[in-house]
């Protein structure tokens, strides 16, 4: 997050503790806001944001699907978008919807995202494998009219460790792309 946020304008989507965010503003982001829409989760993220005496980091309660429609409508661009949303898929029976969920928010992201941006896009549904996200993202891509390039990809830290032959301890995925 340092290297692809310094001194740019970076939008948190899904910012919970405000994790990324607080990352960004850390490293030298111009202007860091990340939406959450728990109440609790952008106080939490607000504190956290004043304990650091991070003065170019804020939050804001808002639905990030709705937040990012309204964005793209108003041609509103940031240099950096990340989106860590929490588990669309719970269970088998609701990956296809989370499927389309997934591919919505990207699309929405990825229209609010200049050419030189940075898209940073997580998974922790355990049913949605590394191989259906990279095709749900390469058809958001697609339809958002963008032309993307992998700069990151990633999964959980050793501390949640991948235990071959137990599929559902591989949950974590995490893309960056570059907008061209």
């Amino acid at each position: 997050m340092g290297r692809i946020s310094k001194g740019q304008r970076v939008l948190d989507c899904f910012t919970h503790t405000g994790g990324f965010a607080l990352s960004s503003a850390n490293n030298g982001a111009k202007e860091v806001v990340g939406l959450d829409i728990s109440a609790d989760a952008v106080k939490q993220a607000t504190r956290n944001a004043k304990l650091n005496a991070l003065q170019n980091c804020t939050f804001r309660t808002a639905n990030v699907f709705d937040y990012l429609t309204e964005a793209d409508r108003k041609g509103e661009k940031w240099d950096v978008i990340v989106l860590d949303p929490p588990a669309f898929a719970k269970n088998r029976g609701a990956l296809e919807n989370a499927t389309r969920g997934y591919k919505e928010i990207n699309l929405r992201a990825l229209k609010c995202l200049p050419s030189g941006g940075f898209l940073v896009t997580c998974s922790c549904s355990q049913h949605m494998s590394p191989d259906r996200f990279r095709k749900m993202l390469a058809e958001a891509a697609q339809d958002a009219g963008k032309r993307v390039r992998e700069v990151y990809n990633g999964t959980q830290a050793p501390d949640h460790p991948i235990l071959w032959g137990v599929p559902e301890t591989h949950y974590l995925k995490c893309i960056i792309l570059e907008v061209w």
